[in-house]
């Protein structure tokens, strides 16, 4: 049974009590409100607090990053050429650091790895590979018959401090073997347009010669830089370049290296064994084409350099030579592409010329006869090319070769040496394929000439493939 009365009076004092209580409820929320936005400004404080730090880190590392190669695209106030294209994944020479590295990145090197493979097939014996008359050194040759896992590439590279950046490339052969091809440290904050590199480099001399082999627009390295420079010219030492404040990009350099490699030799590491001197300029002709050109100079003293030859009878014959070798070099590129636009059509035509002098004493049959006189020598080669790209992803090349055994007198040695009166040549045609920036498949035919009497009919498939972070490359 219900009581209508107290539950009526019950209403009216829930009405009357109603205001206040609800007053009181929005004053709590109110304040619940204003503490949560007080919470969420310091927040935002604490927030731009940390971005303007890390806007600060940022600006620091990018004043602090050594320029890319002074002919990369930069046509600052030197007037540096315009870098029309780099091939996909590939030129390199040197990667550059990263312009912002966050905080959980900050003190990691950027990691560049570089896979490579090729098959070949030649109609000779590579491993009887000789070019008689010529006193070679290093790599010189096709490579090896059939299947092989190539040369491919680790870097590891990072800027130090505001000061310094630092460089480190290992070549792993198919042989399981690593060696050390670049590990430098670079100047970063020198006035005056000048940088200085200390430790194993790869010399700036001539055009090609600081670029890695998976920059190359051939499988292998001209026969000139092989006969000359046992492939390319590294040096142990300390490289200077000076970037002259010219509205026309002009760039001077040199560098001094210890004995040991090509053309120096082992004999005598207490003095120097390579010294460099070198000098480039380019520009810009309108905006679709560009231009470089340079002359350089290499001196070496050879501590009983060890080369192999041929007899006169064709057998085989370790020679050792002890002296000076003076070595000229001239190059010139001339890149261009519509518009300055690559990315679908470009052509490069690139060149090189070079002039060698040494004299000194030549061991004949070292390790038999062991036949000792005087031995002086003027010889030269060069090489032309043209790469054309079609298509956004195909290119296609062409390359001649060419040496000069000029003026060879090795005295008595004269009659025992392989001297034939011809011009060691090869023409190579190549077709290359880059579905992306990261990877490239290249075919490459060559007719082989450098051998006496012999053409060697060589077919060649490559990949390259790029994982990791790899920096601008020059022009």
């Amino acid at each position: 049974m219900s009581h209508p009365a107290p539950f009526a009076a019950t209403l009216i004092a829930l009405a009357i009590a109603s205001p206040p209580l609800l007053a009181a409820d929005n004053a709590t929320q109110l304040q619940q409100l204003q503490q949560e936005i007080a919470a969420m400004r310091k927040d935002y404080e604490a927030q731009l607090k940390a971005l303007e730090v890390r806007l600060k880190q940022a600006e620091t590392s990018l004043a602090a990053q050594p320029a890319t190669d002074s002919t990369a695209r930069a046509p600052t106030s030197a007037g540096a050429p315009a870098a029309m294209e780099s091939p996909p994944a590939t030129q390199a020479a040197t990667p550059t650091p990263a312009t912002a590295q966050s905080s959980a990145s900050a003190f990691n090197p950027a990691i560049a790895l570089v896979l490579s493979g090729s098959y070949s097939s030649f109609s000779q014996d590579p491993t009887q590979y000789r070019i008689p008359g010529f006193l070679a050194g290093g790599e010189i040759g096709p490579g090896v018959q059939g299947f092989s896992l190539g040369e491919s590439e680790l870097t590891l590279s990072a800027t130090i401090d505001p000061w310094f950046f630092g460089s480190m490339s290992l070549a792993l052969a198919a042989d399981n073997s690593a060696s050390v091809e670049e590990a430098f440290i670079q100047t970063t904050s020198l006035p005056g347009g000048l940088g200085l590199k200390a430790g194993r480099y790869l010399s700036s001399v001539g055009y090609q010669n600081d670029k890695h082999p998976h920059t190359w627009d051939f499988i292998n390295a001209p026969l000139a830089y092989q006969v000359f420079l046992g492939g390319a010219l590294t040096q142990d030492g300390l490289q200077f370049k000076a970037v002259l404040p010219t509205s026309q990009f002009i760039e001077l350099g040199g560098g001094i290296g210890a004995a040991g490699e090509y053309p120096s030799g082992t004999g005598n590491r207490k003095k120097p064994g390579t010294g460099t001197l070198f000098a480039h300029t380019g520009g810009d002709i309108s905006v679709s084409n560009s231009w470089r050109a340079g002359a350089s100079m290499v001196w070496a003293k050879a501590y009983d350099r060890a080369f192999e030859d041929i007899d006169n009878a064709g057998n085989p014959v370790s020679n050792v030579f002890t002296g000076n070798s003076r070595l000229a070099i001239l190059d010139g590129v001339w890149k261009w592409s519509p518009n300055g636009n690559a990315k679908s059509t470009s052509l490069t035509l690139q060149g090189e010329y070079f002039h060698r002098t040494e004299s000194g004493s030549l061991v004949y049959d070292e390790g038999g006869q062991a036949l000792g006189d005087i031995y002086r020598s003027a010889q030269s080669g060069w090489y032309a090319q043209a790469v054309y790209k079609f298509l956004p992803a195909w290119r296609v090349g062409l390359r001649y070769d060419r040496l000069d055994l000029g003026n060879v007198n090795a005295s008595s040695n004269t009659a025992n040496l392989f001297l034939p009166e011809y011009s060691p040549n090869r023409t190579t045609l190549m077709f290359d394929w880059s579905p992306s920036e990261y990877s490239r498949v290249r075919l490459q035919l060559a007719q082989d000439r450098a051998r006496y009497g012999l053409t060697d009919n060589q077919i060649m498939i490559q990949y390259q493939m790029s994982l990791g972070s790899h920096g601008a490359h020059g022009f």
